[in-house]
């Protein structure tokens, strides 16, 4: 769903310029990459739990990943292995899934059977069996500093955000229909009042088929 591409909106003009100057890598990116510059990583060139089997360590001024870690066998790891791609002064950007605005609730998750991970940040208890506090992992890194961490949520509906133990279910095919409102425009009256009758009849919704954000970014910084 061009998760950079709309990410990236909401960044402003001066995010890539400052964090992603020099030789930058992109894991996960698929199509939609972070910058023009950005080399690509995806399955098809290799493991990303361990990219240092496929990309020299210490190569890279910028390492970029929105929604990849969520993916990965073991998170803490998988950080570690791209950590390593970056030469000190460089900087890493990790965006991920927020657990209580994605998953909401309810795992494993109903949006992405793939997902083998959640993420909060800054909550010491979760609700979910593979939660992860994403600023604790990136403090775990060797020579970490963060400089930033964020829930984004540009758009994002709360008054249609299904709670922990809220027995709702995801209806077959709703994905399809949701990913074509966020086209029409899911945004304006219509959209909004077609997503609260769904809501209400007992539907959970990923907004994140439309334009929503509903995710954390964190950036840090490789002192050493």
């Amino acid at each position: 769903m061009n998760e950079a591409k709309k990410t990236n909106a909401f960044r402003g003009p001066d995010f890539v310029s400052r964090f992603m100057n020099g030789k930058a890598i992109d894991i996960g990116a698929g199509t939609d990459l972070v910058c023009d510059w950005a080399e690509r990583f995806d399955v098809e060139d290799g493991d990303a739990n361990a990219i240092t089997k496929y990309r020299q360590a210490g190569a890279y001024d910028a390492v970029h990943s929105s929604h990849c870690l969520e993916h990965m066998h073991d998170p803490q790891n998988a950080l570690l292995e791209w950590w390593a791609l970056l030469k000190p002064g460089g900087y890493m950007v990790t965006v991920v899934p927020h657990e209580d605005l994605y998953e909401q609730g309810i795992w494993p998750s109903i949006f992405n059977p793939d997902h083998k991970a959640t993420f909060r940040l800054d909550k010491s208890t979760s609700w979910s069996p593979r939660s992860f506090d994403i600023r604790q992992l990136h403090a775990k890194l060797p020579g970490s500093r963060v400089i930033s961490a964020e829930v984004q949520d540009a758009g994002y509906d709360y008054g249609v955000q299904g709670k922990y133990g809220d027995a709702r279910r995801r209806i077959p095919g709703a994905g399809k229909v949701y990913r074509l409102g966020g086209r029409v425009g899911f945004g304006n009256a219509l959209g909004r009042g077609l997503r609260k009758v769904a809501f209400l009849g007992g539907l959970n919704i990923d907004q994140t088929t439309g334009q929503a954000l509903a995710q954390i970014q964190v950036v840090a910084r490789k002192d050493r």
